[in-house]
């Protein structure tokens, strides 16, 4: 298991977030004709700027990365058709992807190391099929709108590590919006809007997946919009963390959050309402055996009651945060999650 991290950001890391976050401004800040300039500048009327580094998972200094800065320092490209997209997510060259329009895919398509893949303005929009990371790594996906995948829209698998998944949109995918597995590791997943999803976020695949998966699956999920979506916010077995902070369930039909097969779960800060089941977990969930969570912090109107069990390992053994009153998360998701202008600091 990697060790955590022992002290502050160096300074090399340190300049690395801040070129990190000017690559990323730039890659937002010229929109082609037809689009918003308005919806591509930041910081918003809501008060926000960019965020330069993710915080959580995706920013551990672990498996030989040192955070997560995607295609930064690499050429940026614009795309706004499939044939180019495609050759460039394969590419094995380090590049901030732009998206520009709508792009028609099909499956699941592989995404190699160091990409920055960014909508721009509102226009960035993947339909039809998905993203795939196949021992893949430094990869951050944002400002995108993933609609009516035929299978997953995100797939993080496959001992692929340092992946953040931040500011996008999900409805309509036949599978998973997002789903970790097969022993991935290090990722946050972060201002999201999962727009009247079915199954928004599965962590490990099988209750029989424990030779890949146990020691690994650490996964932060914080301030996204769990907007009317049935169920896996997330759906978890065997990861240990995963931290879920600071998120906004509203009206999600089947439950919240389930830990089963001795995953380990923080839920902490957010915000239920509307949720007959928020957290599962000494009962386990439908065929998986019981897992282990620990809740703090949280406000639950006209929701249930949560089931906790057993003790977890801290996210502060990994990493430094702060969590935002739980009173005030639904109207700053509700502002700053999914695509367009609204941007966090976190």
């Amino acid at each position: 298991m990697s060790q955590p991290p022992t002290g502050p950001l160096s300074r090399r890391a340190a300049l690395r977030a801040v070129a990190a976050g000017a690559v990323l401004a730039a890659a937002l800040s010229s929109v082609p004709a037809g689009a918003s300039a308005t919806s591509a500048a930041a910081p918003t009327a809501a008060g926000s700027a960019m965020a330069a580094a993710p915080i959580g998972f995706a920013s551990v200094n672990a498996l030989g990365q040192n955070g997560t800065t995607g295609g930064a320092g690499g050429r940026t490209v614009t795309v706004t058709d499939a044939d180019s997209f495609l050759e460039y997510i394969d590419s094995k060259e380090t590049l901030i992807i732009r998206v520009a329009g709508t792009i028609e895919i099909s499956s699941k398509q592989g995404v190699r190391p160091n990409k920055t893949i960014i909508g721009v303005g509102t226009s960035g929009h993947i339909t039809g099929g998905g993203l795939d990371f196949y021992r893949s790594y430094n990869v951050i996906v944002r400002n995108i709108r993933f609609t009516d995948a035929e299978d997953d829209a995100v797939n993080v698998g496959q001992q692929s590590h340092h992946i953040w998944i931040d500011h996008n949109t999900f409805s309509g995918a036949v599978d998973g919006s997002i789903d970790v597995v097969r022993g991935a590791d290090y990722v946050t997943v972060s201002w999201n809007h999962f727009d009247h999803a079915d199954k928004s976020m599965l962590i490990s695949h099988s209750d029989g997946a424990s030779g890949t998966d146990v020691g690994h699956l650490k996964v932060t999920i914080h301030h996204n919009f769990f907007d009317n979506s049935r169920q896996r916010h997330p759906r978890i077995r065997f990861g240990e963390p995963v931290h879920v902070l600071n998120n906004y369930f509203l009206g999600n039909e089947l439950y919240g959050v389930a830990s089963t097969e001795n995953a380990g779960v923080v839920v902490e800060g957010n915000y239920f309402q509307d949720v007959p089941h928020p957290l599962y977990s000494a009962s386990g969930y439908a065929d998986s055996g019981p897992g282990r969570a620990v809740q703090r912090n949280n406000i639950f109107v006209n929701s249930g009651t949560p089931e906790t069990a057993g003790t977890v390992v801290e996210p502060r053994t990994f990493y430094a945060y702060t969590v935002d009153a739980p009173s005030g998360v639904p109207a700053s998701v509700r502002s700053g999650a999914g695509i367009g202008a609204q941007w966090s600091t976190l």
